[in-house]
């Protein structure tokens, strides 16, 4: 008799895959597009997830039965939902990296597939044995614990208590307490509903009701909250998230922010409105913690998750509303791994999910600001600052007629302004983007400047630390105190500012201040960016020297004056969006000034104060501005009003790189609407031991650069130690 024919799977593993393979389901199985399952993938066995096909199936029956392995295993875990793997498919598409690399960013690493193994807890026994000796740290225990709701491990009861480890285990021993075996991954405390948010303004109450609307009726709309800095448009979408998590028992919110700093401060201003600690996701969190918040979404129980980009594909079963919070940020960007812009696969996720998202910022993205300005997004206005505070005044210092001391950066104009805000107890920011002492280091003799081995990149000096630094590839040496070309002694000179340079300056000319430095490099932890924001918050720093990372989301009563160094750093270079990020970067800073009842100032230094953006910024007309930064895009057929996608190939073998280049070049089709450039040296030719060459495309509003990508790629074979990168909408040129 003949055996009927296996029932056939597709299963998508998380590896830089074009698509699923396909598998004979066991009988015992019945499994299901979403089941995680084990697999095996040439010798090894690897985890998966059964996919469906395009017609809602699982596998394509055409196909050789005795090639077919079966699948081993189907994991114990909640089921990926079909919203998630539509989503991979799209992004797929979209970004034109495999499917299984794409699966790889919800999947992570598969370990939190494991089931942890349990954790050991205490409670309160009925009683205490009798002959129980009782002491007064014993005491506190048994107080502790009888106050307990859940069980806890020794380590949290004695830290509790006041205690140590070995009083608690002591008291386990002898009968004292219950032993309880637990989950590690505690699932998230439920969201508060009940409690009421700070009192709205008349404007902030309005735009809730608005974003209110699209919730209630469950549909697709993107709303903008568009509101000057210290509006209070955080207070707005928190409204919107709380009545999205009412509508629906097992309703998830997403509120993505584009960094750690900001991540942190916020999981406690959560906390505060809700009652209960969101679910965090970002790259700081150890495995432990990703793998609790991953597992408690993928189940449902965490409902509220406040996270960075990659928090967008997290495995939600039931998401309800995105929240992007500074939606202008390039750090929505990934520009490492599969290639996204997080905001506009959000609003991608929202679209498909037929659910509200919220976009926010003081100084919105032109892709933003267009699609508003079409009708395609709502906007909301917040035109005011919160609580009757003001905007700061914005003066220009012209650095040609108020020239800084030789080797010195701060004008006599801003020294002065300083001098006036620390006399009022005041504090004060001095804001430069540029990390490090000096962002080159040169050989006064030879002439040669220090950079990173096979790279093109310069080494940034750390003086702090007595180290160079290259900031693109990591690699990190003592300050030499020789040339290492010439062999010069006590030659090398540092050249150009960085935060150290100009906190040192700062030490100088005020010794007796409390003066910190504010960046990546000196805050190295989340505890030490904590500590160093609740000092300034108490007075406990009288000027802050800092990097971008202090310029959005954070609030400090008393500061009152923000000098800008170097307003012009952020212009030069070719990055079509170089000044409007300028732009928004220094709002954002300035935002910073007089946020409370004390009147807020900031000078921009600058070689250029006639350039559009410096005296713009100072006129303080953002809609002149975004109008002339439109009119110069649309004109020359850049985003938003037209399409452009990166290929950069990439390899140890200089002669292969170029060789591949002249290939594609030789094979660019012919399409409407479309223009290739290059292929070129990129502006790092050498990074980390590889030669890179780009091409750039531009295409009409109306094209699919993806198609012409594919057209173009597919049948070109270039040598298999070149690296070929696809970049839809480049954020970086470099």
């Amino acid at each position: 008799m003949e055996q009927p024919a296996p029932r056939l799977v597709r299963v998508l593993v998380p590896l830089p895959l074009a698509g699923p393979y396909t598998y004979a389901e066991p009988d015992d199985l019945e499994l299901a597009p979403g089941d995680y399952v084990t697999v095996p993938l040439g010798p090894r066995h690897v985890r998966g997830v059964v996919w469906p096909d395009a017609a809602g199936g699982t596998a394509d029956a055409e196909i050789d039965l005795k090639k077919v392995k079966p699948v081993l295993e189907r994991l114990d875990a909640p089921r990926l939902s079909v919203e998630v793997m539509n989503f991979v498919d799209w992004v797929s598409a979209y970004t034109l990296f495999p499917q299984g690399a794409v699966l790889r960013m919800v999947m992570r690493s598969g370990s939190q597939l494991d089931p942890p193994r349990p954790q050991t807890g205490y409670l309160a026994a009925p009683r205490v044995p009798e002959g129980v000796k009782m002491t007064p740290q014993r005491e506190k225990v048994l107080a502790t614990v009888r106050g307990l709701n859940f069980p806890e491990t020794p380590a949290e009861i004695a830290r509790r208590a006041g205690v140590s480890d070995g009083v608690v285990r002591a008291l386990a021993d002898a009968g004292a307490l219950e032993k309880i075996e637990t989950d590690p991954d505690a699932p998230f405390e439920a969201p508060n509903l009940g409690r009421r948010g700070k009192t709205l303004s008349p404007e902030q109450a309005d735009a809730a009701d608005k974003i209110r609307r699209h919730i209630e009726a469950r549909e697709y709309a993107c709303t903008l909250i568009d509101g000057v800095t210290g509006s209070g448009k955080t207070e707005v979408y928190l409204e919107a998230a709380a009545a999205a998590l009412k509508q629906d028992p097992g309703a998830q919110v997403l509120v993505m922010l584009p960094e750690i700093a900001l991540t942190l401060p916020f999981l406690k201003r959560l906390e505060e409105r809700f009652g209960a600690a969101p679910a965090p996701w970002h790259s700081d969190l150890g495995q432990a913690g990703r793998r609790r918040t991953w597992r408690r979404v993928a189940d449902g129980s965490a409902r509220l998750v406040v996270g960075a980009r990659s928090a967008l594909f997290l495995p939600f079963r039931n998401l309800k509303l995105i929240i992007v919070d500074e939606e202008h940020d390039p750090a929505y960007k990934q520009q490492d791994g599969v290639l996204y812009q997080a905001r506009d696969m959000a609003i991608l996720r929202a679209a498909h999910g037929g659910f509200p998202i919220v976009l926010a910022s003081a100084t919105p993205s032109l892709e933003t600001a267009v699609n508003a300005q079409g009708g395609r997004y709502e906007t909301v206005q917040l035109p005011s600052r919160f609580g009757g505070a003001s905007m700061p005044d914005i003066g220009l210092i012209d650095m040609r007629e108020n020239p800084p001391e030789k080797q010195e950066w701060l004008s006599s104009v801003l020294i002065r302004a300083v001098n006036d805000t620390l006399a009022r107890g005041e504090q004060a920011m001095l804001f430069l983007n540029r990390r490090g002492y000096a962002p080159l280091t040169i050989c006064r003799k030879c002439g040669e400047r220090m950079t990173a081995p096979d790279s093109d990149t310069w080494l940034v000096e750390h003086r702090f630390s007595n180290r160079l630094v290259c900031h693109h590839t990591g690699y990190s040496i003592p300050r030499p105190d020789t040339c290492p070309h010439c062999g010069a002694h006590d030659s090398l000179a540092a050249c150009g500012p960085g935060v150290e340079r100009i906190a040192e300056e700062a030490a100088r000319l005020w010794p007796e201040k409390q003066i910190a430095i504010f960046s990546s490099d000196t805050v190295m932890n989340p505890a030490a960016g904590q500590e160093l924001l609740a000092r300034m918050k108490d007075g406990g720093i009288d000027i802050l020297v800092a990097t971008q990372v202090a310029a959005k989301g954070h609030h400090f009563p008393n500061l009152t004056l923000v000098g800008v160094v170097d307003a012009d750093l952020g212009l030069v270079g070719g990055d079509l969006r170089a000044g409007e990020r300028t732009w928004q970067l220094l709002s954002q800073v300035i935002g910073r000034a007089g946020r409370e009842e004390k009147p807020g100032r900031a000078l921009l230094q600058s070689y250029q104060p006639e350039h559009p953006v410096i005296a713009g910024l100072a006129s303080g007309d953002r809609d002149a501005f975004m109008e002339a930064e439109r009119d110069g895009r649309e004109m020359l057929g850049f985003p938003p009003f037209g399409r452009l996608a990166a290929l950069v190939l990439s390899g140890e073998n200089e002669q292969h790189v170029n060789s591949a280049a002249r290939m594609l070049a030789a094979q660019v089709p012919h399409g409407q609407g479309i223009e290739v450039w290059g292929p070129a040296p990129a502006p790092l030719y050498r990074l980390r031991g590889s030669y890179r060459v780009r091409f750039l495309i531009k295409a009409a509003r109306d094209v699919s650069i993806q198609n012409f990508l594919r057209a173009w790629l597919t049948d070109v074979k270039i040598h298999s130690s070149v690296r070929r990168t696809v970049d839809i909408d480049p954020y970086s040129f470099m």
